[in-house]
């Protein structure tokens, strides 16, 4: 009854939710940071799921969708292998334990916005065989996997990010299925709470290490500061050994892990934290400083202290560096590719794309859609500009979310919808 009267109460909240200032004023380097608010039970909204039933994503003028491939098990995540074949990643992620009666709400709300399909916990290889932008054929490349994300291709070495462990497969090109069993390179931080657990991976320019974001186990340390060791932070690991060391911490859940073209230069998206407003905190991009340390949980953005924390950390506030490029709060940025080099219009070339999966902490929602940062000498360098978009219908209820993004061989882009079980690929007309 007591779960009942809280569900109950949070749907009444959804109702009255405010709904946050427009998104615009809180992009770029430098984004409006309205005043903290605090809550027993934040505004909750999120969008309802419904089928695409024949409808597509709308896209920017100049630009051109058609489906790549469709009827995956929870697709969350792409890679393009060097012959062009596309990798589809289809996780089944972790149950969490509940340790407080919010969560019980909290699930209950974002559960509405959740693909109905469960997760395959596999790797599907796509492949267009005569060029006019479909899969024609299909295998299941990879099998048996546990919550897997990330994947990097280092020579001969296919490098898999479970949740738990990034494991390494022998792979030819153009083979179809991968049968032989894996290694693991090292360990992961996994369960048994596991709150964010997808783990994004990519190689070092040349090879030698490979980067892998682990996110937070909690919003805030409500799970103790105890259940957040080695969490927060990208690890650089060493490809020879399985040998790691922090490289960049405070980065409450970062994926999309990216080498820009032409600095060399790591890049991730950051899901920063909930239920200080609907205004509060902005998610962001940013380069990844060596040695850096972002924040979480003690501040955000820099120096804000987060007045939820115990104990505080000034010595720790005063170090935190502050992101290069806001994009605005409750995105839930989960995943980025630079796109030099795509078959796009100009105005797309020399940027990144981003993946945003889509508000829940906020009245009117945010994200749901994929948007582009143009880049100049190495950094952001203008306004997002919406790609993607239309995975929210009229009604308010999402067709699909885009999570991870990747650009194919021949310059397209490829977007994974986790909720439309679907991936789509954009060009230029």
């Amino acid at each position: 009854m007591r779960a009942a009267y809280l569900i109950g109460s949070a749907l009444l909240l959804v109702s009255c939710a405010k709904g946050g200032e427009p998104p615009e004023q809180q992009t770029g380097p430098n984004p409006q940071l309205p005043a903290i608010q605090q809550y027993l039970m934040p505004p909750m909204h999120v969008a309802g799921v419904t089928p695409w039933n024949g409808a597509m994503p709308k896209v920017a003028p100049g630009l051109r969708v058609t489906k790549f491939a469709d009827g995956f098990k929870n697709v969350r995540s792409v890679y393009v292998l060097p012959n062009g074949d596309v990798l589809a990643v289809e996780p089944k992620g972790p149950s969490e334990p509940i340790s407080r009666p919010k969560d019980i709400v909290v699930n209950f709300i974002q559960g509405f916005g959740h693909a109905k399909i469960q997760g395959g916990n596999r790797i599907t290889l796509l492949r267009d065989t005569n060029n006019d932008g479909r899969a024609d054929l299909r295998t299941t490349f990879i099998d048996g996997l546990n919550a897997p994300f990330g994947v990097a291709l280092v020579g001969g070495d296919l490098y898999v990010a479970n949740t738990d462990a990034i494991v390494r497969f022998p792979y030819t090109t153009g083979q179809t299925r991968i049968a032989a069993p894996g290694q693991v390179l090292t360990p992961l931080p996994g369960g048994p709470i596991d709150h964010h657990w997808t783990k994004s991976l990519v190689a070092s320019p040349d090879g030698s290490k490979l980067y892998v974001g682990i996110g937070s186990n909690s919003n805030i340390t409500e799970n103790g500061m105890e259940a957040e060791k080695d969490r927060a932070r990208i690890w650089e690991v060493d490809r020879a050994t399985g040998a790691h060391r922090d490289y960049a911490t405070g980065l409450r859940n970062p994926n999309g892990l990216s080498i820009h073209p032409a600095t060399r230069q790591l890049w991730t998206v950051v899901n920063e934290r909930d239920e200080l407003g609907p205004d509060l905190v902005p998610d962001y991009m940013t380069s990844v400083q060596p040695g850096a340390f972002y924040g979480w949980p003690y501040s955000f953005w820099g120096q804000h202290v987060d007045p939820r924390v115990r104990p505080q950390r000034p010595d720790m506030v005063a170090r935190a560096v502050m992101p290069d490029y806001s994009l605005s709060s409750h995105v839930a940025p989960l995943g980025m590719a630079f796109s030099y080099g795509a078959a796009m219009p100009a105005a797309y070339r020399a940027g990144a794309f981003v993946g945003e999966h889509g508000s829940w902490d906020r009245g009117h929602l945010n994200g749901y859609k994929v948007v582009y940062i143009p880049f100049a000498n190495g950094r952001p360098s203008g306004k997002p500009v919406d790609v993607v978009t239309g995975f929210v219908d009229a009604d308010g209820k999402a067709r699909g979310r885009p999570v991870g993004v990747a650009i194919d061989r021949r310059g397209g882009l490829l977007i994974a919808d986790d909720v439309g079980n679907a991936i789509w690929r954009v060009t230029g007309r």
